[in-house]
C-alpha cells in the first residue's frame, strides 16, 4: 500500500479485474481477439470491426482500471461505454450474420460465431453500463416550500 491509503497501480487493475465490469472487459477481449484471427485467417474482409473493437475494449479496461473517470470529468464515462458497447453489439451481430450466410470456409464461419458470441456480450455490457441503471435519481419537482 501507498502512503494516504491509496493502492498501487497493479494493485488496481487486478482488483478492478475481479469485478463483474472487469470481467466482461476481459471476455469482450478475449473474444474479438478470436474473431479477429478467424477473419483474418478467412476470405472475408471483416477483421477490421474485431481490431477496431478489440482496442476500444482495451482501452476502456485500462482506464477504468486505473480509475481515470473520476480524474477526467469533462466526458461521461458511462454514456460513452453504453455506446460504444451498443454500437459494437450491432456491427457484431450484422456483421457476422453476413459472414455466416455468405462464406463457406471455416475460419469465417468460426469468426462469425465468435462474432455474434461478442455481439451477444457487448449487448451485455450495454445492458449493465446504461447510465439511467446505475442509481441516479430525478431531481425534485416540487418547489422547495412545498406549494
Amino acid at each position: 500500500m501507498e502512503s494516504g491509503g491509496a493502492q498501487s497501480c497493479p494493485g488496481t487493475c487486478l482488483a478492478f479485474s475481479r469485478t463483474r465490469k472487469g470481467l466482461v472487459l476481459i471476455g469482450e477481449i478475449v473474444l474479438c481477439l478470436l474473431t479477429l484471427i478467424c477473419f483474418g485467417a478467412s476470405r472475408s474482409g471483416y477483421a477490421g470491426l474485431a481490431a477496431v473493437e478489440l482496442v476500444f475494449a482495451a482501452l476502456v479496461l485500462l482506464a477504468w482500471s486505473c480509475r481515470l473517470p473520476p480524474r477526467l470529468p469533462l466526458l461521461h464515462w458511462g454514456w460513452t461505454d453504453f455506446m460504444r458497447c451498443l454500437i459494437g453489439a450491432l456491427l457484431f451481430l450484422i456483421t457476422s450474420l453476413i459472414v455466416i450466410v455468405g462464406h463457406r470456409d471455416g475460419a469465417g464461419i468460426a469468426g462469425g460465431v465468435f462474432g455474434i458470441l461478442a455481439g451477444v456480450l457487448l449487448g451485455y455490457d450495454a445492458f449493465i453500463t446504461l447510465p439511467t441503471r446505475q442509481g441516479h435519481t430525478a431531481a425534485p419537482t416540487e418547489s422547495p416550500d412545498g406549494a
